[in-house]
């Protein structure tokens, strides 16, 4: 059994940034499935949005408007309290990220540049042409090096030891050796990422199971607003590789069939740079009603560069256009790019307040796998980025509070009983059943496209429910072909479907009872907004039946009052 004072449980922006601000005073272990550079925040492309005010344009911004649009962008769902303290640290986390030698673009001046991104009042996206994730990743991972971060990797987190409201740390793979081992913890952090792969048609890695999040919710923590999930209006044709909001932020335009900018029905002043359910939404309207264009791999709109010229497109958007030379065999300095809207980003997740502590004592979450919530029912793109690094920042300041404030002693037999559940499990599964995991995945990852997507209606979502229901009935009967423990990635895929199945069950009911349109979340048959039912969060907590039970409870609000959107 290995002991440390803090448990890390994720390699991207979020866990490296908490592990390098706990890692000096405290015993850090940061777990990880992948190695930590291999992690999805590597594939962030656009920008961390800042009101650091060196764009031109956006020389009187400040942190209150950046908050605005943040809220604003949300649909008024966002606790503006969380919003407020994230926009604030937004400036201080830059600048930290670039003396610990980030490379940002730079203005001619030598300041760091800032393009517009959707849903933003001014151009305030702070990038490094369009690897912003990869280099704020590398950047930290040479920090959480030199610091001396004990990092183990390749190592899956199976489940949480959480006895009477108190966690006690974690159960965890090793996949080289085999060997389940316990990790003994005062204090345990997820910073897990998004549920991606819940869905057919993503531009998530593989590794983004959503399976952080259904661990916590096996353990008897909430979710939080888990029909809310983000469609990025541009990927890849065929492939779903993400075309950065940076292209239209750059000045890409939008065209259908008959040769129109399209968006100028739907968001007339923003244009390409609405918010991304708008434009989403914009984008589905127009393939659903015959002004896209046809492909053997779907239909689809184009997006321009064209115009930016190759100059442009090669020092702003150079890996966008090695994606689309290398996957579609088109030059986007010479063609347009076959784009289409798909799953993208995980507005819900792990209940936590903005300190990120959950209702258990000495467990945290921070990051996309957590819902504090500063993004609501929609996520402005810059803010992501933006999230993981300040919250794992924020968690590294309150997890040394709470150790100094409690003696804690984490719980040896509580870690021990959590271990002979998660092999009983694995004896289940590599013994009996006549079903493989991945045509189980498969079933509910095509409901989920299908029925629980840009559009929504009562009955898409009641065939969705029903068909999650069927594949929770199918995984009791899930078999894996070897008992091996080591680099057993078909185990490691069916330990992983029952929390996908959580998560899309979560998502599909939250989806079917909130009769409202409200951000990402469009119900035909509820088109509009209704603050005074559904100004509210969701909650979904795990019954004695397995089941979600829903609740709900109040937004915060502070300064601004809810209104229409308009962009």
């Amino acid at each position: 059994m290995l002991e440390y004072d803090v448990v890390i449980v994720g390699g991207g922006l979020t866990g490296l940034r908490a592990a390098v601000g706990l890692s000096e005073k405290y015993s850090v272990a940061l777990v990880s499935k992948v190695h930590p550079i291999r992690s999805h925040s590597i594939a962030a492309q656009g920008g961390i949005n800042a009101s650091l005010a060196n764009n031109p344009d956006s020389k009187d911004d400040n942190p209150e408007k950046h908050t605005f649009d943040t809220v604003k962008g949300s649909d008024y769902l966002a606790d503006q309290d969380a919003a407020e303290l994230m926009c604030k640290e937004a400036p201080n986390v830059v600048f930290e990220m670039e003396h610990w030698g980030c490379p940002f673009s730079r203005f001619s001046d030598g300041t760091i540049a800032q393009r517009p991104f959707g849903g933003a009042g001014y151009p305030r996206t702070c990038y490094s042409a369009d690897l912003t994730g990869h280099v704020l990743l590398n950047t930290l991972y040479e920090r959480a090096v030199a610091l001396g971060v004990r990092v183990f990797y390749e190592y899956v987190v199976l489940a949480l030891a959480v006895d009477e409201g108190v966690c006690h740390g974690v159960i965890v793979l090793d996949q080289v050796s085999g060997k389940l081992i316990p990790i003994r913890a005062k204090t345990t952090l997820f910073a897990t990422g998004g549920y991606g792969r819940v869905y057919f048609h993503s531009t998530n890695a593989l590794i983004n199971t959503g399976s952080g999040i259904g661990i916590a919710y096996a353990a008897g923590i909430a979710m939080k607003d888990m029909e809310f999930v983000q469609f990025h209006p541009t990927s890849l044709l065929g492939t779903n590789i993400l075309i950065t909001e940076g292209a239209r932020g750059e000045g890409g335009y939008l065209f259908n069939n008959k040769g129109e900018r399209f968006m100028e029905r739907y968001a007339p002043k923003a244009m390409e740079l609405a918010p991304r359910d708008i434009t989403a939404r914009s984008i589905k309207t127009e393939m659903e009603e015959g002004r896209g264009f046809e492909h053997e791999f779907g239909t689809y709109i184009q997006l321009d560069l064209r115009h930016l010229g190759e100059q442009k497109i090669a020092e702003r958007l150079p890996g966008i256009r090695r994606f689309c030379i290398d996957f579609v065999n088109v030059d986007p300095v010479y063609e347009p790019i076959p784009i289409m809207p798909c799953q993208h980003y995980s507005m819900g997740g792990i209940d936590v307040n903005m300190r990120c502590e959950s209702a258990v004592k000495g467990f945290y979450a921070a990051g996309e796998c957590s819902s504090v919530s500063v993004h609501g029912a929609n996520r402005l793109g810059g803010n992501s980025l933006l999230e993981t690094i300040v919250f794992g920042k924020l968690a590294s300041r309150s997890i040394p509070e709470y150790l100094e404030a409690h003696d804690v002693r984490p719980d040896e037999k509580a870690l021990l009983r959590t271990q002979a559940q998660v092999e009983q499990k694995i004896r289940r599964l590599t013994s009996g059943g006549n079903e493989k995991p991945f045509p189980v995945l498969d079933t509910l990852r095509k409901a989920m496209d299908d029925d629980v997507g840009i559009f929504r209606t009562r009955a898409e979502l009641e065939r969705a429910l029903a068909k999650v229901i069927e594949v929770k009935e199918r995984y009791r009967h899930v078999r894996v072909s070897s008992s091996a423990l080591h680099m057993n990635y078909e185990l490691i895929a069916a330990m992983e479907l029952e929390q996908m199945i959580d998560v899309g069950h979560a998502i599909t009911l939250g989806a079917l009872l909130r009769e409202e349109s409200r951000g990402s979340h469009f119900r035909r048959d509820f088109k509009e907004r209704n603050d005074d039912a559904w100004l509210k969060h969701t909650l979904a907590t795990k019954g004695p039946d397995t089941e979600p039970v829903i609740s709900y409870k109040d937004v915060t609000i502070t300064r601004y009052q809810p209104m229409a959107r308009t962009y």
